[in-house]
């Protein structure tokens, strides 16, 4: 009997190690295409040798929780963006979750301008804040992606390890949008990317 207690154990640990592992792996994989978009990209603000200065914290899967999805009904708003240009957005409703213990929601935003081209018609965004911005990450906020077929049974994965920095976090120049209040999170989420490890005026002058 303690044999198969030993066994049954010792194939637990193995199980946790290629699960991490697999996690590791696929956030890694993800990483490495979200690099090399950068050098496909007419407006990017970075060329190849800016990419050994993206910094990213280690993947880990406590920031990938399983949250809620309760769909909104909102009239479409102006979102102010850090170069003072405003952008038209729909909320499109609000995710909830638990991180350590904690509740925690954000809001789901939809672009009105993307919604009218055929290709990004299914996209929605998450800008938000946390208590690493400023600091470990960019002091403008951070940002996820998904689309509206993300949406099932009104659940989504969300990863924050997949956060990613706006083009502001790079370079002047670029309007990008400013987290509204309700995605700030009073917490630190370590994970995603962090603050980009150049000047701005060294991105430019590449």
């Amino acid at each position: 009997m303690k044999d198969i207690i030993n066994t049954l154990f010792l194939l637990l640990i193995v199980g946790s190690f290629a699960c991490a592992q697999n996690f590791r792996d696929q956030t890694d994989e993800y990483r490495d295409k979200y690099k090399k978009e950068f050098l496909h990209t007419s407006n990017s603000p970075l060329k190849e040798g800016d990419l050994p200065f993206l910094q990213f914290f280690d993947p880990d899967s406590t920031y990938r929780v399983i949250a809620k999805f309760e769909k909104s009904k909102s009239e479409s708003f102006e979102m102010p963006t850090y170069s003072g240009v405003k952008k038209t957005y729909v909320k499109y409703g609000t995710l909830k979750f638990k991180l350590n213990g904690r509740k925690h929601s954000l809001n789901v935003y939809r672009s009105l301008s993307l919604l009218a081209v055929a290709k990004y018609k299914d996209y929605l965004f998450i800008p938000f804040k946390d208590k690493t911005n400023g600091n470990i990450s960019y002091g403008g906020g951070r940002y996820l992606d998904l689309k509206t077929t993300d949406l099932k049974d009104n659940t989504y994965i969300l990863d924050f390890n997949k956060a990613y920095n706006p083009y502001c976090a790079y370079s002047d120049g670029y309007n990008c949008p400013i987290p509204p209040a309700a995605n700030h999170l009073a917490v630190e989420i370590k994970a995603g990317e962090k603050k980009f490890d150049k000047t701005h005026q060294e991105a430019r002058l590449r």
